[in-house]
């Protein structure tokens, strides 16, 4: 189907462009979201007739975009999930799910303004980036942490990975300088003569 293009659409083109796509596409996606219309000569003209207003509009959108992403980018945003010891999730965050916290925080954002390049199934920092305007996105931070105590942790730069084998290398030590200590005590015993070596060392001199 061939349409033409009510604003900037990523991958497809600039407002006023007759762009060609899949029809399910069109259909369910740009057309009901009035990011286009059917390419038609009628539509063509009616939107010449209006491209300056939509021009107008389009700035004036794209500057509150810029005003909410200047607060926005570089903001972090916890996640409680449950999770096993390897740090893998039970599920994964969805986008939905990352639409809710962002608007917890303050900016009400859709599950279709959040783009994922991947899904999150791991503990841990990942970077999501939320669509504001065609032209305008934030990157922001999800800190998918199973407590706020790990979370805290992971903001710090480290790993519940990292904290793990820093707890058992702590183990080991301690287990170590327990043997150490151990064995410095049987050492300092075998120093002391008994009794019976005293009594044999006597009867050696007479």
């Amino acid at each position: 189907m061939q349409v033409i293009l009510l604003e900037r659409v990523a991958k497809l083109g600039q407002m006023g462009e007759v762009v060609k796509v899949r029809d399910g596409h069109a259909r369910n996606f740009l057309l009901p979201q009035g990011k286009a219309l059917r390419a038609s000569e009628a539509n063509i003209k009616a939107f010449e007739a209006r491209k300056a207003e939509l021009e107008a509009r389009n700035i004036e959108q794209r500057k509150e975009a810029e005003g909410v992403a200047a607060k926005l980018d570089g903001e972090s945003f916890v996640m409680i999930r449950a999770a096993a010891d390897s740090g893998a999730l039970y599920g994964s965050v969805s986008t939905r799910d990352i639409a809710e916290s962002v608007s917890a925080g303050g900016v009400t954002v859709t599950r279709n303004q959040v783009w994922l390049d991947k899904p999150i199934k791991m503990l841990g920092l990942h970077e999501v980036s939320i669509t504001l305007h065609p032209e305008v996105s934030a990157a922001v931070t999800l800190n998918v942490a199973r407590s706020p105590e790990e979370a805290e942790v992971q903001a710090s730069g480290k790993s519940i990975q990292d904290v793990a084998a820093e707890e058992e290398a702590a183990a080991d030590f301690e287990i170590a300088e327990l043997f150490d200590d151990i064995g410095a005590a049987g050492e300092d015993d075998d120093d002391v003569l008994s009794p019976h070596d005293v009594t044999n060392t006597g009867d050696a001199g007479r």
